[in-house]
């Protein structure tokens, strides 16, 4: 299952792929592989990026369609 939220947030934020796995303190192959689908989101990488981008973890994941600030 490909993540495109999580691709789509990165490009809004202007970030690069090596940019964001900096952020994460991983590979970018791996991030790659996040965003793809490929590979499984750690659950702390998914906090960090939900509050990276300030939206809950179920908009990220395409569970919710509505972008609601994190924590809420």
């Amino acid at each position: 299952m490909k993540y495109q939220r999580i691709e789509d947030l990165r490009v809004d934020h202007d970030l690069t792929i090596k940019e964001i796995s900096a952020i994460l303190n991983c590979h970018r192959d791996v991030y790659s592989r996040y965003e793809k689908g490929t590979r499984d989101i750690p659950t702390d990488f998914l906090i960090r990026l939900a509050k990276l981008y300030d939206c809950t973890t179920d908009y990220l994941l395409g569970i919710s369609d509505v972008k609601r600030k994190f924590g809420q």
